[in-house]
């Protein structure tokens, strides 16, 4: 996994043992499941904005900050950037199309 996603990670974790008061990071942690799932939504918005006017610097920076959210929700629910690795993985050299099917049949 990247040294950064790792870094993050770590970081995200500790942020569970702070106060709101002192962290971002832990005030979203406090405010529970739906601020941070607004602040991905929004965040996918201003990616989409970013892509929409063609800016690759804001682009860049808006899906940073989506991915950020991603994994705070991750580590909110106590899941890992690895998870998701792990299954974009699984899902190399698999068509898009098959993997699709195979989620429908689920």
């Amino acid at each position: 996994m990247n040294n950064t996603l790792i870094q993050l990670a770590q970081v995200l974790e500790q942020r569970k043992e702070q106060t709101a008061d002192k962290s971002y990071v832990a005030s979203l942690y406090e405010k529970g499941l739906n601020s941070i799932l607004k602040k991905i939504g929004e965040e996918a918005a201003e990616v989409i904005i970013a892509a929409k006017d063609g800016d690759a610097e804001q682009i860049i920076y808006e899906t940073a900050d989506l991915w950020f959210h991603c994994m705070v929700l991750l580590a909110q629910q106590g899941l890992n950037p690895s998870d998701v690795l792990d299954e974009l993985n699984r899902r190399f050299g698999l068509s898009g199309l098959d993997e699709k099917a195979q989620r429908e049949q689920k």
